[in-house]
């Protein structure tokens, strides 16, 4: 398990918590009653840390490099019943976003991310969740393709921010996004979309459009990451913390504000300390949700999305 800064006083009574049971293991010395004093330590330290998390350490939560990506979650999520789909059927298939059919019970749906790396030459595969405009081009292939069939589509958002090489200026990148944006908002079928870490900028809104909208609890969404917003305004990235605070890019915030429409709660430490509970909790928030959207007819899907998106922003005095 690796840890973050802040989280060090936790792996520090973790450490002596351990050496305490491997010294009552090894000798004949009663240390029940020092392991409990420990144990209660830990407790107490962990529920403060967690409790009183800024925004920056959400954010750092959120990059953890133990945390699940979209493929843990489909996989865990659907089984053997997922089947990615690839291509834009124009230019190639981007690594970087991944798609296609799987199912939850009875119920199918088609599922589309992005998709980061597990290490050096994994991440060089993904791009660093980085998509060109072909992965957008291939996500509205396959929202289409869902739409043509009663399909309704599911996004996780997990990006720092669509790829910003000059050949992916040169292919459309900036036309990419913002067809994907207008066509999810007519799309005949129901978008669930939950943002499962970095929700960074266009590259996150380009399948981000969604009748429901939900972040997880140590996740962000936002125009710009902490980093960059503190180097155009001081030009450093030392005042990244303050940034952070300042842009209200956490899922508390983002809740407040009325951009979302919920929040999945994470185990205490974030989602890589308890997969499988974080799994089961977005698996049954999907199910709950198309609960609520598979009854609507695709007018009353379309008009009340478009509805929710003009609102935004709008305060009555």
């Amino acid at each position: 398990m690796e840890y973050l800064e802040f989280e060090l006083p936790i792996k520090e009574l973790e450490d002596q918590l351990q050496k305490c049971k491997i010294i009552g293991e090894e000798s004949e010395v009663d240390v029940t009653e020092t392991c409990e004093q420990i144990e209660k330590k830990l407790e107490k330290t962990t529920d403060e840390i967690y409790k009183n998390l800024t925004a920056w350490q959400r954010v750092q939560l959120s990059r953890h490099p133990n945390r699940p990506y979209t493929l843990d979650y489909i996989n865990a999520i659907c089984g053997d019943t997922f089947l990615e789909l690839h291509g834009d059927r124009s230019f190639k298939d981007d690594k970087a976003m991944i798609g296609g059919l799987g199912k939850i019970g009875d119920q199918t749906y088609m599922f589309i991310g992005q998709q980061k790396g597990y290490n050096t030459k994994t991440r060089q595969y993904r791009n660093f969740g980085m998509a060109n405009p072909e992965g957008y081009r291939k996500a509205l292939r396959l929202m289409k393709s869902a739409e043509k069939f009663g399909i309704p589509v599911v996004t996780l958002l997990d990006t720092p921010g669509a790829y910003p090489g000059l050949e992916a200026e040169e292919r459309g990148q900036g036309e990419a996004i913002a067809r994907n944006i207008l066509e999810m908002t007519r799309l005949k079928t129901p978008i669930i979309t939950i943002v499962i870490g970095e929700g960074a900028s266009g590259g996150a809104l380009g399948i981000g459009v969604g009748d429901r909208v939900l972040m997880l609890e140590n996740t962000w969404y936002s125009v710009i990451s902490p980093e960059s917003c503190s180097s155009i305004l001081w030009r450093s990235w030392e005042h990244k913390e303050t940034a952070a605070e300042a842009l209200k890019l956490t899922a508390k915030d983002m809740k407040k504000q009325k951009l979302i429409d919920g929040i999945i709660k994470e185990p205490l430490g974030g989602a890589h300390r308890d997969r499988a509970k974080t799994f089961q909790a977005v698996s049954d928030t999907i199910e709950k949700h198309f609960d609520e959207l598979k009854n609507l007819s695709p007018t009353d899907l379309i008009n009340e999305r478009i509805e929710k998106y003009a609102n935004m922003g709008v305060f009555k005095g």
